[in-house]
């Protein structure tokens, strides 16, 4: 009696994707770079294992130029919608590194192979991720990968802080007023002039929030084109880099780069920068501009003029009439009135009006017309709100201020007339809501 055949044992086909990683972009233009190699050994293996059903995917899932330390790699992406797809059934690397330099993000790859039923293998480290063994052996292998990333970014740290302790330049954007060439920092003569001057401007007024509007009116912008602000001005008067110092981790080194500010500019700036800038609000209110300049006016229709006078070391401003400086005392029955009186009467009356629900209407049937969607209580808010401010607000900020709000002060032997913009509060409500008031410095 003959046997009946032996039937054949049909090997299941495992459709297999080789996938390439290389760091950095040097070699990538060559004719045969690091990810053709990776390939070529990839599939050499999945040809010796023709026997056991392998054939290749011909999609190629290559990430040249990508560090392994995360998981945003197009060609890595692709894969794994492949897999995830079913379009997968082994992912063939070169070295267990190509795929992933961290513990954690192998993690969740291994586990996004797992719910497809995809094995994971390395040609140079032969272990499957099917068995208990071969587990042990990948995740010893990533902790050792992963050992030698945080080394390697230690070293470079240690390099970085060792070379800016020599005062070397280390990249990144250059500050204001230097230019990079052979990565080292050259003093640009054209910005570094408006550098000084920033810094000599801060010295004579005290406020990063006046100083901001007269950089833009000067149309300044940072080396990437954006808008210089206050907090910018902030960094730029505290960067040791001007004084042609390095800095690491807090502490400064002599750089080699030129310095852009002296020692004694330097120290100006920063003594102010000590104060509070309630204080330097205060300190700098003796030199306070005219409030009333072109706005106030005699019984007689002519204007009343700014003007000083010192005694005994103290300052005293006063506005004067035209009328008497041309025809002399006697010309108008209020020759002359002390300013601060006179200042403070108006911005009295100013401060009084942001409490008052009649003008806070009037002020939002006009704001309306510019925005609809502002309401009431948006502009009764607004107002309000510079009220408690007014104190703490530098002397500039404050004429600018007055500039917009007051049209017109009438003075008399009866008292004082004020005649306000409407429009003025309009666009003082919309500038407190964006909150580009109430900063003192």
């Amino acid at each position: 009696m003959t046997k009946p055949p032996e039937k054949t044992k049909v090997a299941r086909k495992l459709r297999c994707a080789v996938y390439t990683r290389k760091s950095s972009e040097e070699g990538l233009e060559q004719e045969f770079n690091s990810l053709h190699a990776q390939r070529e050994a990839c599939e050499a293996f999945i040809a010796s294992q023709r026997s056991e059903g392998w054939v290749l995917v011909r999609d190629h899932y290559d990430d040249g130029g990508i560090s392994g330390g995360t998981l945003e790699r197009p060609g890595l992406k692709r894969l794994m919608a492949d897999i995830e797809d079913g379009l997968v059934d082994v992912v063939v690397v070169y070295k267990i590194d190509r795929l992933s330099r961290s513990l954690a993000d192998f993690a969740k790859l291994v586990e996004v192979f797992d719910r497809n039923g995809v094995t994971f293998v390395s040609v140079t480290q032969s272990f499957n991720t099917t068995t208990s063994m071969g587990r042990l052996t990948l995740n010893i292998l990533l902790s050792f990968a992963q050992f030698e990333r945080e080394v390697t970014a230690e070293r470079i740290r240690d390099k970085v802080a060792a070379s800016r302790k020599k005062g070397m330049w280390m990249g990144g954007v250059p500050p204001f007023g230097y230019r990079v060439e052979n990565r080292k920092l050259l003093v640009d003569a054209d910005t570094a002039a408006h550098v000084r001057w920033i810094f000599a401007r801060f010295i004579e007024i005290g406020s990063c929030t006046v100083l901001a509007r007269e950089v833009d009116a000067r149309g300044l912008g940072t080396p990437r084109g954006n808008r210089i602000d206050k907090k910018y001005l902030y960094r730029m008067l505290a960067n040791r880099a001007y004084l042609g110092e390095a800095v690491h981790k807090g502490d400064s080194y002599p750089g080699e780069h030129d310095a852009i500010i002296d020692r004694e500019t330097w120290d100006k700036v920063h003594a102010i920068l000590q104060e509070s800038p309630r204080k330097r609000a205060a300190r700098t209110r003796a030199d306070t501009p005219a409030l009333l300049k072109g706005l106030l006016f005699g019984p007689d229709g002519a204007a009343f003029s700014p003007t000083h006078t010192r005694k005994g070391g103290r300052l005293y401003r006063y506005y004067v009439s035209q009328t008497v400086l041309k025809h002399g005392a006697g010309a108008c029955p209020i020759g002359r009135v002390p300013a601060g009186e006179i200042e403070a009467a108006v911005i009295d009356q100013l401060r009084a009006v942001f409490r008052q629900p009649e003008i806070v209407a009037g002020t939002l049937r006009v704001a309306r017309a510019q925005d609809e969607e502002i309401t009431e209580a948006d502009a009764r808010a607004a107002l309000q709100q510079l009220d408690p401010l007014w104190d703490e607000l530098f002397p500039a900020e404050q004429a600018r201020i007055v500039g917009l709000l007051v049209e017109r002060v009438d003075i008399s032997t009866n008292g004082l007339n004020v005649r306000l913009r409407v429009d003025g509060l309009s666009g003082l409500a919309h500038e407190m809501l964006a909150g580009s008031i109430g900063e003192a410095a």
